[in-house]
């Protein structure tokens, strides 16, 4: 997901990646052999939700419009594919899942001309395949016959027994080539992800499936990039070469996600940015433990807690000790330039989501899309199946835009919630958490059960079977939005004014008399106290009596 701010510092010349992550779960590094990756979109002033394009079939001849991700504009149009899948967010019904993060590259190899932008790419992706090899061939395809008209991206590109990284540019407008790209397979037991950093280097080297376009080396080459062997080509230092922003912004939100699952002291200079000799980070890692979708979308609510990176240690933290820091990710004072954290939770996120993926079941049960609209934090993922078609009215609320406000929308109720929560994080956090986990588990629970019944009706009635799973997640977005609504209201009554209200068992408290008993007030954190003090000197210490 790309900000407007990006495309003005690729025009300045230089890059300050801000916007998505993807994270990747082999079946083999899974407990159960499923298949799992995430994404969080996050772009300043996105407004957006579940999307869903139904299946079809077209006649020769029928044509489809590019529509800009980013700026909704027209393309212009390509040849619609004779047989389109049915796909709900990022997955489809054959439980093909694709992810992006930007990650910019060498702002002259973008091509004006193209016709196909990365968003667009991605669900002419899922739309016309049936598994991650062939989106990657679509994908492929499409932009080497139409030109792509995007900055450099990186792509998961799963289904539920491979997970690929795809990453490509355009080649500046060349009227004879269109496209550079590598895919690479993460290898099964592994781990892997990226966050608008190209992470694709020396592939020769890679004890895995690699296929590229047939200029890959060579369009470099062209151009006095690259002089050296084949087999010493580095993709992302040809053509992205990460900077500090790429590491300590991008690629430390991976080292992150990976220190999760294995000590990664040893790639710490690496991800903090600031040693031009630091080893690079690897491109995939064995865990040390098998992962989980509950553990994925922790990973996806990390804040860097516990390691070097950690945003509990300082003044921005303010006075509740919230670990999200406001942007811009730099900022001068006093002549010197300094920047801020960015991890992979952030409150720009206006979706996140795991994709589950199983190979053992029915393919429309199989596939869910976990889903929240808004920071990973700061939402419950409820289950969408991949053979779903209806779009929950919480995901796709017709009077709801970016500067219209509607509490039957999961985008607004969510952010109404969050920026209370944001400040005053230490407080109200542990009350957001508590509905928010209990959702999940209630979702978690209900699973087996759920998809025993869909399997059931599905061995004698398939439409009555997506039917069931398309109702069961409709009702469910209804229950999560319905218990976000009460959560706002209880947190402005619960913490108004900065004091907080005593309860039991669920009720307010009162007096005998029907007013609302005595509120506590616990002050700032004592992180805050002790900042303050240290501050201030002796300004603010009582006298002696």
């Amino acid at each position: 997901m790309k900000k407007l701010l990006f495309t003005v510092l690729l025009a300045a010349g230089f890059i300050t990646a801000e916007a998505c992550t993807n994270f990747i779960a082999t079946k083999g590094a899974t407990k159960d052999g499923s298949v799992l990756v995430t994404y969080s979109a996050d772009d300043y002033g996105l407004f957006t939700g579940l999307c869903h394009y139904p299946a079809g079939t077209h006649a020769k001849g029928a044509k489809r419009e590019i529509i800009d991700y980013d700026t909704h504009e027209s393309h212009g149009f390509i040849p619609e594919a004779a047989v389109t899948y049915n796909v709900i967010g990022n997955i489809n019904e054959y439980q093909v899942s694709i992810g992006e993060t930007t990650y910019g590259g060498r702002d002259e190899m973008i091509d004006k001309t193209g016709t196909i932008d990365y968003g667009s790419l991605m669900y002419l992706g899922l739309q016309r395949s049936k598994t991650a090899r062939e989106a990657i061939q679509v994908m492929t395809t499409l932009a080497e016959t139409y030109g792509y008209n995007s900055s450099g991206e990186s792509f998961t590109v799963a289904d539920p027994n491979e997970v690929w990284i795809l990453e490509m540019q355009g080649c500046g407008g060349d009227a004879k080539q269109k496209i550079v790209w590598v895919a690479v397979k993460i290898p099964d037991g592994m781990i892997s992800g990226h966050a608008n950093q190209s992470r694709i280097g020396q592939f020769s080297t890679y004890n895995t499936e690699v296929i590229t376009s047939k200029n890959c080396i060579k369009y470099a080459r062209s151009k006095g990039w690259f002089t050296g062997k084949d087999k010493d080509f580095n993709w992302k230092q040809v053509y992205a070469a990460p900077d500090f922003g790429g590491r300590r912004f991008c690629d430390a939100r991976v080292w992150s996600y990976f220190n999760h699952f294995k000590d990664m002291s040893r790639w710490l200079p690496w991800a903090l940015g600031k040693d031009p000799n630091a080893e690079d980070m690897p491109l995939w890692i064995a865990p040390d433990k098998k992962l989980d979708v509950a553990m994925m979308e922790n990973c996806m609510r990390d804040h860097y807690e516990g390691t070097a990176l950690s945003t509990n240690n300082d003044l921005g933290q303010g006075l509740w000790d919230m670990p999200y820091r406001p942007t811009p990710l730099y900022f001068e004072y006093n002549g010197k330039k300094y920047f801020t954290e960015r991890p992979a939770s952030t409150q720009q996120s206006a979706f996140s989501y795991v994709c589950q993926l199983r190979s053992w079941l029915p393919r429309e049960i199989g596939g869910i899309i976990w889903f929240g609209n808004d920071d990973g934090n700061m939402v419950a993922y409820v289950p969408i199946y991949c053979g779903n078609t209806t779009q929950p009215e919480c995901f796709n609320t017709p009077e709801a835009d970016a500067v219209t406000f509607s509490d039957k929308n999961a985008f607004w109720v969510c952010n109404w919630v969050s920026n209370m929560v944001y400040p005053r994080y230490s407080q109200l956090f542990p009350s957001l958490k508590e509905v928010r986990d209990s959702l999940e588990n209630s979702y978690f629970a209900n699973q087996k059960a759920v998809e025993e019944k869909a399997q059931s009706l599905y061995n004698t009635d398939k439409a009555a079977a997506l039917k069931y799973l398309d109702n069961y997640s409709v009702e469910k977005s209804a229950e999560m939005l319905s218990r976000w609504r009460q959560l706002a209201y209880y947190l402005i009554v619960k913490y108004n004014d900065m004091a907080i209200k005593p309860e039991k068992n669920g009720k307010f408290l009162k007096t005998p008399t029907g007013l609302g008993e005595r509120v506590d007030r616990p002050g700032m954190s004592e992180a805050a106290r002790k900042a303050l003090a240290e501050q201030t000197g002796d300004r603010f210490v009582v006298p002696a009596e």
